[in-house]
């Protein structure tokens, strides 16, 4: 819990609850990068859940990039990936936290998107979301076809957990607007009907560790489980070849044994007129100022220059390719 404390009292100070965006200076036109020097101005960063890794790193990214630029940066607790990506076109941010699932729907005008391409593109892949299927244990669920009938959270409306939730019951064979009693609840608000009963269980995808699962696994220990969807692998695949095998290691939330789960890289989105020159200021900031990213949460561990051009289909911004060699 103190860990907890600390990692949310790291990012409340880098963040701003409020969905206003703030407007950075446009020069010099996106294109090409000049330089990598950035300009005088304001970013605001879309992040997500509160008791999620988003809204943690994103606090730190901000602090990052205040410290050492012209730029000053602040993030916003927001819905997450679907939501993130609507209003960063939309001009609310400047920079968006999303699932690697949810932007390759974006650029192709998929599902959430309603057959409208989103001109976005990538400053980076970042570190790998994994998969958190928890659910009382004792519900009768081993599987997510088990929870045909089952009060299930599958997360904030138009989040990047809501997406892979609804393709896993759907995989199941499951429809989510029928044959569970779904709940679009936050984080938060899942692991409090986890604790107070009122939710048989919930899907999540994070970083490890995610705070708010630490705290329910605390909390109750024993009396919930990790539920393996790796069995339904090759049918999301068919959907979207971003999804990959992982796993959650044993000693992350003190289960007796490793959980093989689905893991998504996530991506550092910008719009395609972002400055060339901030893209690549930007972008070689999470990876000059990795160390100070691994403080405030390690999940900033997994970030790695080999794998940050990985975005496809997402076009990589031209500043960031600089930024990355590339």
């Amino acid at each position: 819990m103190r860990i907890r404390t600390l990692l949310a009292t790291a990012a409340a100070a880098t963040l701003v609850l409020t969905g206003c965006g703030g407007k950075q200076v446009q020069e010099p036109a996106a294109g090409q990068a000049t330089s990598c020097e950035a300009g005088d101005g304001r970013l605001t960063i879309a992040t997500g859940n509160t008791g999620g890794v988003y809204y943690v790193l994103g606090g730190g990214l901000a602090q990052v990039i205040s410290q050492n630029s012209k730029l000053r940066a602040t993030a916003a607790e927001t819905g997450a990936s679907v939501q993130n990506i609507q209003q960063l076109v939309a001009g609310d941010y400047d920079i968006a936290f999303t699932l690697a699932d949810t932007a390759a729907d974006a650029v192709a005008g998929k599902d959430a998107f309603d057959g409208k391409p989103q001109s976005i593109q990538a400053l980076s892949r970042i570190y790998p979301n994994s998969t958190h299927v928890v659910v009382k244990a004792d519900s009768g669920i081993n599987s997510v076809a088990d929870m045909r009938g089952k009060r299930i959270s599958t997360g904030s409306p138009k989040s990047g957990t809501e997406v892979i939730a609804n393709r896993l019951l759907q995989t199941a064979g499951l429809d989510p607007a029928a044959d569970v009693q779904a709940q679009r609840l936050s984080l938060s608000k899942s692991v409090d009907g986890m604790k107070s009963g009122t939710l048989d269980g919930l899907f999540w995808s994070g970083g490890l560790p995610t705070p708010e699962i630490t705290d329910l696994t605390t909390t109750l220990g024993g009396a919930v489980k990790f539920v393996d969807v790796t069995p339904q692998l090759p049918e999301l695949n068919k959907i979207s070849d971003v999804y990959e095998q992982g796993t959650i290691p044993a000693a992350t939330y003190g289960q007796a044994a490793d959980v093989p789960t689905v893991q998504v890289p996530n991506l550092l989105v910008v719009r395609d007129d972002f400055p060339a020159n901030n893209a690549c200021a930007v972008t070689r900031l999470v990876f000059d100022k990795k160390p100070e990213l691994e403080a405030v949460h390690p999940s900033a561990k997994l970030i790695n220059r080999d794998d940050a051009t990985k975005t496809d289909p997402v076009p990589m911004h031209p500043g960031a390719k600089q930024a990355l060699g590339g």
